[in-house]
C-alpha cells in the first residue's frame, strides 16, 4: 500500500501536472460519485467538489484528500462537457466575443477528517470566433473531454483575448488557493497569514 499521506480525488491529467508543481508526493484516486448537480455553477462546484473529497475519504481515512470539479459558466448557466462536436460547436459559438465565469471547487479533507471547501472564479473573455474557426478548433479533438469544449492552456488561448482570476482557475486547479489550503493541512510550510 503507498504510504503518501496526499491523495488527488481527480482522474484529470490537467490536475495532475499542476498539483506536482507543489513538490509533495501524492496518490491518485478519483471515486466514483454522482456528479449530477441542479445549483448554480458556484454552489454546484462546491458540492461535486466534497462529494469526491468525502467518498475519497471513507476510502483513505487519515490521509489528507484533495479534490476538485471546475465549471464553465454564461449568464450563470453550466457548460459542461460536450457530449459531441455539435454540442462543442454550440458552446464555443455561445462563448465568441463575450465574456464567461470558469468556477472551480476545490474541497480537502485533513487527516483528522475535517472538510473545508472554497471557490476559485475566474473571468475569461475571448475574441469573437468565426464559423470556420469553430469548426476548425473542433477538428483538433482539444474541445472534446473539456468543461466548456475548450482549454485555456491549448489552441484556444489563440482566442482568449483578456482573463481576469487565476490562469490556473481555468485550467483545472487554482494553485494559490490549493497552496493554501494544503498549507492549512500541514503539507506545505504555512505562510503567516490566513487564505
Amino acid at each position: 500500500m503507498n504510504d503518501t499521506q496526499l491523495i488527488l480525488a481527480s482522474a484529470s491529467p490537467r490536475r495532475r501536472e499542476l498539483l506536482s508543481l507543489t513538490g509533495l508526493p501524492f496518490t491518485v484516486d478519483a471515486p466514483h460519485v454522482d456528479e449530477h448537480c441542479t445549483l448554480p455553477p458556484r454552489e454546484a462546484v462546491r458540492e461535486i467538489s466534497r462529494r469526491k473529497a468525502l467518498a475519497s475519504a471513507k476510502m483513505h481515512p487519515g490521509k489528507v484528500i484533495l479534490a476538485a470539479d471546475t465549471l464553465v459558466s454564461v449568464n450563470e448557466t453550466a457548460l459542461g462537457k460536450p457530449r459531441d462536436e455539435a454540442d462543442a460547436f454550440r458552446m464555443l459559438q455561445s462563448l465568441s466575443g463575450r465574456w464567461h465565469q470558469v468556477y472551480t471547487g476545490v474541497s480537502v479533507v485533513d487527516a483528522q477528517g475535517q472538510l473545508r471547501s472554497e471557490v476559485a472564479v475566474t473571468d475569461v473573455h475571448f475574441e469573437v470566433m468565426s464559423e470556420e474557426a469553430i469548426r476548425r478548433y473542433i477538428a483538433t479533438g482539444e474541445p472534446m473531454d473539456k468543461a466548456g469544449a475548450y482549454a485555456v492552456q491549448g489552441v484556444a488561448g489563440l482566442w482568449i483575448d483578456d482573463l481576469r482570476g487565476s490562469h490556473t482557475n481555468v485550467i483545472g486547479l487554482p494553485m494559490a488557493l490549493t497552496r493554501c489550503m494544503l498549507e492549512g493541512c500541514g503539507l506545505l510550510s504555512a505562510a503567516p497569514r490566513s487564505c
